[in-house]
């Protein structure tokens, strides 16, 4: 019987590891792959790889007689990660690497074993993901199957005012399908580092004022906007600018109480300072940095996850920078700060 490895780095691997030679025998087991195998390491070193890796498929398949290590092209040098069941039902992921000497024989396979349960949180992430992103998107597309049915079924008997008044509904909900949906190829651009970007002066209060006009429009929330006379141009995307400020204030609608403030004033350097201001209970400190990671959510209000995220990202991209603390109404504010324009020609 081979004599079992003393201790070695491989113990110390968060993965199990198991290595044979050119002939199946088993000559490594790691710490890991021992508990897992349910057998300690020097009762599995020296016997055959298919009996150490006791692993089946839903089908009840073996590891080794399903992907045949020794056999097959000779020009194979490795198996892809692959699902497999530990002996108590377990979830792992494995692969292997296969090495071959002189002629193109096989002389060790290297086999890893890491636990399936990161997949699996992946997995349940992705599915919030679509539930959440199915309901954010049917809520607005509802509206606009309904009001467009109404006036389909009545035209004749709804006045102007109130075909006006659907008809600003269904574009309003259409924009909000429309932002959704730039969100969701925001993320995916800035985790991919494509995200492209048209910064140019502009003129924050204008953009500002725009953003605050339609966001009143659609709620009972008072919304207040206070810009500041020596206000400087900045260096903005005008379009990201206005969905940074959007993801704010609706934010601050959402999750907040009273009254939403909204200022803007000037920064050392020349830069633009914006500050989003709400009167509910706040964020505490020990949560502010978790607010920017990607589907993160708090409080019962709802929403996709992702606008937080989105205005860290988008203001990075920029060169600025943002802050969450207290208002002085006990609420969450947020600052901003973005770069000023260059002043020269």
């Amino acid at each position: 019987m081979v004599p079992p490895p003393p201790d070695g780095p491989l113990d110390g691997l968060p993965d199990g590891v198991v290595v044979a030679d050119g002939s199946g025998t088993t000559t490594l087991v790691n710490d890991v792959a021992a508990r897992w195998l349910g057998a300690p390491a020097a009762d599995l070193v020296g016997r055959d790889l298919d009996d150490v890796l006791r692993l089946q498929d839903t089908d009840g398949c073996g590891w080794c007689a399903t992907n045949d290590p020794y056999g097959g092209l000779r020009t194979r040098v490795g198996v892809p990660e692959q699902s497999w069941l530990l002996p108590n039902g377990q979830e792992v992921l494995t692969a292997a690497r296969i090495r071959r000497g002189a002629g193109g024989a096989v002389d060790r396979v290297a086999v890893t074993l890491r636990s399936g349960r990161g997949r699996e949180r992946l997995d349940r992430e992705r599915s919030d993901l679509v539930a959440t992103l199915a309901h954010e998107l049917r809520s607005p597309l509802t509206g606009v199957k309904g009001f467009v049915q109404a006036m389909l079924n009545r035209w004749d008997v709804l006045s102007d005012e109130q075909k006006r008044l659907m008809l600003t509904t269904v574009n309003s909900d259409a924009d909000r399908l429309s932002r959704l949906i730039t969100e969701l190829l925001d993320v995916a651009r800035i985790d991919t580092g494509r995200l492209a970007l048209y910064p140019r002066p502009s003129d924050a209060g204008v953009l500002a004022g725009r953003v605050v006009d339609s966001i009143r429009a659609g709620t009972s929330r008072v919304v207040e906007l206070d810009v500041a006379d020596d206000l400087p141009l900045a260096q903005a995307d005008p379009d990201k600018f206005v969905q940074v400020l959007t993801n704010l204030v609706e934010n601050a609608v959402r999750h907040g109480e009273g009254t939403v403030r909204v200022g803007l004033g000037p920064a050392p350097g020349g830069a633009v300072r914006m500050v989003v201001d709400d009167e509910g209970r706040g964020i505490p400190e020990e949560i502010r940095r978790r607010v920017f990671t990607k589907f993160w959510q708090y409080g019962a209000a709802g929403g996709s996850g992702l606008g937080m995220y989105l205005v860290g990202g988008l203001v990075g991209a920029h060169g600025g920078s943002v802050e969450i603390g207290e208002a002085p109404g006990g609420g969450a504010r947020v600052v901003v700060t973005w770069p000023g324009a260059d002043p020269g020609p």
